[in-house]
């Protein structure tokens, strides 16, 4: 471990030391007649062979440019183009020293009835204000490209194997088709399933929320926004892609996507359904949605189960049948004034699942051990609706709402045994369990934003208002039997019925008031009221034989609490905008009034407690050069304790667990800090990013447990004095281009430090943890012929123990793919993905590795309308999911169901068709 270290210190050191030695070019643009000076034109040098960028800026107010450059050993132009004036151009043999061209002179672009204009070459890149415009026509792709591919050739922005797109090394959260979310946000449809070719410009901007962007306050996020806006020409047409396959093992796969667009009006429609623990909306050119290799477009969770806009899929964890149906809407109505959007899921899914589950507890004295085998049906049945709706009520207001509905149907079979043995591997307790439970779950939530501009450049006020309703019942039928085989006890034996519900309700208020004192210098003022309201009822009964029938009122297993919360806040803000840096700082305080009823045999017991803490947060964004930033952020705030946490009443609801709460916690504090380091190096398409961050919790709220001989636990809740979490990292990357050929590598290295405490048989424990997560990619390819990307995962968990029975544990996991796609011979794509798992110190019985190689054949034909593809999934039939995990209190080893070996025939049909002709365009095309 201590030599993987250093060599990664070694690497990153080498990385510094190639990045220096760089010289300046420099100069200063006018205006020829005027002799004023031109603030943002843009300034890049290309190759002259290819046109390619090398690197690019902008021009200041007082229209100066410095380009920080290495050495470049052949021919360059450099290039400057402004709107409304000629472009400037000028070649240079090699560069390898300072340039300082002093004063360039830009000619006004003017037509009269004696002159022909002259039209300028489009340049690729454009840099306003708070915009890096990307101009889609000067990069190539292959005819049948994606978003996602473009983006790939575009200088700064990077795509990781896991999917997850930066751009000059701040990640993108945010993905808008002509300003507009297209199915979510995230945007991974839009980048997996619009065609490259309809797309004019790929504009970056950083992340705001509703009220940033309307109010015109900075990003306080450090992230990115990309918007593709469509080709003029291409906004009035429709396309889409529809697949079908089936394969062995009664496999299946479909999915249909289908875009119409008028102008304004955007409608798609998308549907899936597969049983193959797909969301059927990935559509890789090579493996379509067969999981397990690269395919990663939608959000992937870490035990492999996968989500789309809120409703989540089982991956790994089971295997699972997936249907669904969307629509997504958007248009502007009353000559813009008004714009909505909006869509509509259906969802349903199957999940089956067999686990398998081997947990060492730690205890101060002598440890135990518990088995278990569950068996799992879950049917997921699910609907939502959400708007964003923007209203231009005169030039100066503006009303945004964002209303979202859903309601989910969730019927659930559960079967499990478990046994418990002490260190000499007595038997200590054994637990049966039969569950079927339907849950039924509704909820609302609206947020409301009114922004008026006053007078004043950066004066405003504003109103908001937000409200959250949610109902959850669930109907449980519950079959246990628990032996106890140590302490004489006797056996716990339930036929229940619970009827459960859940109901919650906030509404919050705020009003805001922004004044400009100076260009860069703000203050705001918020104030705002919140209440919030949460009720419990649980209601048990038990089986009467006479009967047959669920009527015996079990009040030992029954409660109700209610909980209210009312929150005053009041803030003052401190914005302060330069040129090179953003700081903004907001101080205020929260004024508490927490009220907590339950009513428990009879007996109520109301808990109110009043409480003042400071609310703070603060960022620092610093601009060090063009692509080179730093980013510093801080919060403190408080969570109140859980009703449940609070209120001291017996929950019998688990035979194998007693929980009391404790009237007497504290509100947990809590100090969070974060920082970054991003640059990007365009000349040599290197970039490096850093980080550090933690968060310190005082007054942690943590689990008091004490077990008896059977290891049955009784638990409450203590506070302790705190918990930390500390962790940084790594990452850079870097390509060369050489004609058809791109080598790319890249690696980094996470390390995260903590420290949990808690309280088990009257004895605190203390757990200090370590994780290492060093990695490398690799990327090799000749456009149109070639593509192979291996890439290496290490991870090292080491938990050492205080008060425990053993001092320490660790494992650790190894992590190898290599990716080869081939484009040879024409209209023929193979491709193999190949990936090998190895996990340490896992428990006897389960296994240590595992191999997975998918491949996958396809024929394009029909001028590439129709694409046939064969498809096999774990080649090699090894396919396992076995993982360990090391918590304070646990080291647990666990098997799930995974899919196993399929082969699939597969048919894809595209279809484009667009109204108008292309207009032509005097543009450069750039590797």
């Amino acid at each position: 471990m201590l030599k993987i270290c250093y060599f990664l210190l070694a690497l990153l050191c080498s990385f510094f030391s190639f990045s220096q030695n760089s010289f300046s070019v420099s100069g200063k643009l006018l205006d020829e007649s005027l002799k004023l000076p031109l603030e943002s034109a843009t300034i890049y040098f290309s190759r002259v062979s290819d046109s390619t960028v090398v690197d690019y800026t902008i021009s200041d107010k007082n229209g100066n440019f410095n380009f920080k450059l290495k050495g470049i050993n052949y021919p360059v132009f450099l290039k400057i183009s402004y709107n409304g004036y000629k472009e400037y151009k000028k070649q240079f043999e090699t560069l390898s020293k300072d340039h300082d061209l002093g004063n360039l002179y830009l000619e006004e672009n003017v037509s009269s009835l004696n002159e022909v204009v002259v039209q300028s070459e489009i340049p690729p890149i454009v840099i306003k204000t708070d915009t890096l415009e990307f101009n889609a026509s000067s990069f190539k792709v292959t005819p049948d490209a994606n978003v996602e591919k473009l983006l790939k050739q575009l200088p700064g922005v990077e795509i990781d194997e896991e999917g997850k797109i930066t751009v000059n090394g701040k990640e993108v959260n945010n993905i808008l088709v002509n300003g507009k979310p297209f199915f979510g946000k995230d945007g991974k449809i839009a980048t997996q399933n619009l065609p490259a070719e309809i797309i004019d410009k790929v504009q970056v901007t950083d992340t705001k929320t509703k009220e940033e962007e309307l109010s015109g306050t900075v990003a306080s996020e450090n992230a990115s926004t990309i918007n593709l806006t469509i080709q003029e020409d291409k906004n009035k047409g429709m396309f889409g892609k529809a697949t079908a396959g089936y394969g062995t093992d009664d496999r299946y796969e479909s999915s249909v996507l289908f875009n119409y667009f008028k102008d304004t009006q955007k409608i798609s429609v998308l549907g899936s359904s597969n049983n193959i623990n797909s969301v059927g909306f990935s559509m890789d050119e090579i493996f379509d949605n067969m999981g397990g290799g690269r395919n990663q477009s939608v959000y992937i969770n870490s035990n492999g189960s996968f989500g789309i806009n809120g409703m989540r899929f089982g991956g790994n964890s089971g295997i699972t049948k997936s249907n669904m149906l969307g629509v997504n809407f958007s248009d502007e109505w009353f000559n813009k004034k008004v714009d909505p959007n909006g869509s509509y899921y259906y969802t349903n899914s199957i999940t089956e699942n067999r686990n398998r589950t081997g947990r060492i507890n730690l205890l101060p004295t002598g440890n135990t051990s518990t088995n278990s085998e569950s068996n799992t049906k879950t049917d997921n049945t699910g609907h939502a609706i959400n708007f964003d709706i923007e209203v231009k009520i005169d030039s100066t207001t503006t009303l945004y709402l964002s209303p979202y509905v859903s309601k989910n149907k969730t019927l659930d079979q559960y079967s499990s045994f478990s046994s418990s043995f002490d260190s000499e591997n007595v038997l200590l307790n054994e637990n049966t369990t039969n569950n079927f439970q339907d849950v039924e779950r509704s909820s609302f939530t609206n947020n409301l934003y009114l922004y008026k501009k006053l007078k004043r450049k950066g004066r405003g006020m504003s109103f908001t208002m937000n409200n959250e309703y949610s109902n959850n019942e669930t109907n449980l039928n519950t079959n246990t039997n628990t032996v106890f085989y140590q302490s004489g006890n006797p056996d716990d034996s339930r036929n229940q019925n619970r009827l459960d519900t859940d109901k919650m309700d906030m509404l919050e208020f705020e009003v805001g008031y922004s004044e400009p004192i100076t260009d860069s210098l703000k203050l705001s003022f918020e104030t705002s009221f919140k209440t919030q309201r949460f009720r419990n009822d649980k209601a048990t009964f038990d089986f009467d034989a006479s009967t047959n029938t669920y009527t015996d009122y079990n009040d030992l297993l029954s409660n109700q609490i209610f909980s209210r919360t009312n929150t005053f806040n009041g803030t003052v803000g401190i914005t302060i905008k330069k040129s090179k840096y953003q700081l903004n700082m907001d101080f205020g305080t929260d004024f508490l009034n927490y009220d907590n009823q339950s009513i428990y045999l009879g007996a109520v017991t109301i808990l109110k407690n009043n409480y003042m803490y400071p609310n703070i947060r603060a960022y620092l964004n610093y601009k060090v050069a063009k692509s080179k930033s730093i980013y510093s952020r801080y919060t403190y705030n408080v969570n109140l304790p859980s009703a449940e946490q609070l209120l001291p009443f017996e929950n019998l609801a688990n035979p194998l667990n007693t929980i009391t709460g404790n009237a007497f916690l504290k509100p947990v504090e809590n100090h969070n800090l974060y920082f970054n380091f991003n640059n990007y190096n365009y000349a040599t398409r290197s970039g490096f990013y850093s980080y550090f961050g933690g968060s310190l919790n005082k007054n942690q709220i943590v689990s008091s447990t004490v077990y008896d001989s059977d290891f049955k636990a009784n638990t409450t809740y203590q506070n302790i004095d705190q918990t930390y979490n500390f962790y940084t990292g790594f990452n850079l990357n870097k390509s060369y281009k050489k004609e058809k050929r791109i080598i790319k590598y890249g690696l980094g290295i996470g390390v995260n430090y903590n420290l949990n405490q808690g309280l088990t048989n009257a004895a605190l424990y203390e757990a200090r943890g370590i994780q290492l997560n060093p990695r490398v990619n690799f990327s090799y390819s000749i456009e149109d012929l070639i593509t192979i990307s291996p890439t290496y995962k290490y991870s090292y968990n080491t938990t050492s123990f205080k008060n425990y029975v053993i001092d320490n544990s660790n494992n650790y996991r190894h992590i190898f793919k290599i990716e080869a796609t081939t484009y040879w011979p024409k209209n023929i794509v193979l491709g193999n993905d190949f990936g090998y798992t190895y996990n340490s110190n896992i428990a006897d019985g389960f296994q240590k590795d595992f191999y997975l190689w998918n491949a996958s054949l396809g024929y394009n034909f029909f001028k590439d309308q129709l694409l046939a593809k064969v498809k096999v999934y774990d080649l090699l039939n090894q396919n396992v999911n076995a993982t360990r995990t090391i918590t304070p209190t646990a080291i647990t080893d666990t098997e799930n169901t995974v899919l196993q070996q399929y082969v699939m025939f597969s048919l894809t049909y595209k279809l484009e068709k667009f109204g108008g002709k292309d207009k032509k365009k005097t543009h450069f095309m750039m590797d």
